[in-house]
């Protein structure tokens, strides 16, 4: 079985979907890790080296995105910081020095180089949450099916949010679960996360490309 590390993993939500496909899973965060559902490795970012990458097939990374991110406005406006870090840049340096196939996750908005977009309409689930997908490697996006979706469930900023002509945030958090395909993350950690159909859909595409 290929082995993937997935940089900035989170909680897992591109790791669940990458292990679906078929991909032996690793993550790495400076967080606790303690709901990641695989193997796991606490340590900055700025610690990992090109050797270690080098022992995997394949590398998923998700820099941070609240620069880039439409919701950082939502945040300003519910008293809430929006972390200014930006690290899409020394990641891909890292990636390309590898030489290792890669794939970097980001918002609309982020500067990555001809990325492909996945809508989650396009899975019928009821978020959108539209994600740009950079890769050395071709890849395939997602058509968006927004008619057929009709008023998408919002997982961002906080729960019960009514957006003045736009969408709505989840109710609770069997619907946020629901909405997302991932039933064991917490809210703080959903807001951040991305619905593991967005990899296993790229994760078949890259097992046939390796």
């Amino acid at each position: 079985m290929p082995k993937i590390l997935d940089i900035f993993c989170g909680a897992g939500g591109a790791s669940k979907g990458y292990h679906v496909a078929g991909f032996d899973v690793e993550g790495v965060d400076i967080k606790h890790g303690k709901r990641y559902p695989f193997s796991y490795h606490r340590m900055d970012f700025h610690t990992l080296e090109v050797k270690m990458l080098q022992k995997y097939d394949f590398v998923h990374a998700s820099p941070p995105c609240q620069t880039f991110s439409i919701t950082k406005n939502l945040r300003k406006a519910q008293g809430k910081s929006t972390n200014k870090l930006d690290l899409l840049a020394p990641t891909r340096a890292l990636l390309q020095a590898s030489g290792v196939p890669y794939v970097i996750e980001n918002v609309p908005g982020a500067p990555l180089i001809d990325p492909v977009l996945i809508c989650g309409s396009a899975f019928n689930l009821k978020v959108r949450r539209h994600r740009l997908f950079e890769s050395n490697l071709p890849l395939k996006g997602t058509t968006c099916n927004h008619k057929t979706q009709g008023r998408p469930v919002g997982i961002y900023g906080s729960m019960k949010d009514e957006i003045p002509n736009g969408g709505r945030t989840a109710h609770s958090m069997l619907e946020a679960n629901e909405a997302m395909g991932i039933d064991w993350m917490i809210w703080s950690e959903l807001v951040e996360a991305i619905p593991p159909h967005y990899t296993e859909y790229l994760g078949k595409q890259l097992l046939e490309r390796l």
